[in-house]
């Protein structure tokens, strides 16, 4: 049966079936990152609010998917313990929009630094992106392909 998960904000879905779909929603600042392994066709999505960690360590330890260095992290474990290669996993982000234009916390930014540096440190890379600019973007995995696909003002996209 296929089934359609839904990852809401600080939240992480992952999946090991084929036919299944992971979404979310109104990505404005925070960052969707899909992480996926093409030849075990299981894979993952965690939508993170803030980019780093280090100052809040108890919420982090309560939950982890809240922010980029410590959700996607966790992300790739919990795929690998299901059988994922993490030579294979392939990592699309979206999201990290400025929604009020501003630049005193730049969160939007701050969070896709947060994960180019965490796939930097761990020797991955970003195989795609549609990140920045002022828009909401909503972030879908199609588990038996791989693809990717976001929704932004009506319009769809691959990534």
């Amino acid at each position: 049966m296929n089934n359609t998960f839904v990852v809401g904000i600080s939240d992480m879905k992952l999946s090991t079936n084929p036919g299944d779909v992971i979404v979310t929603y109104s990505l404005g600042s925070c960052l969707g990152v899909t992480v996926y392994d093409p030849r075990a066709r299981i894979g993952g999505m965690v939508h993170c609010l803030l980019p780093s960690a280090a100052a809040a360590r108890e919420k982090a330890r309560a939950n982890p998917f809240m922010f980029v260095n410590t959700g996607v992290a966790m992300t790739v474990r919990r795929l690998v313990d299901l059988g994922a290669d993490k030579d294979r996993l392939v990592f699309k982000a979206a999201g990290g929009a400025n929604m009020r234009k501003d630049r005193i916390f730049d969160t939007g930014v701050r969070n896709f630094k947060a994960l180019m540096k965490l796939l930097d440190r761990n020797g991955r890379r970003l195989t795609a992106k549609d990140v920045g600019g002022t828009i909401p973007r909503t972030l879908f995995l199609y588990l038996d392909t791989g693809r990717v696909v976001v929704r932004s003002l009506g319009k769809e996209s691959d990534l």
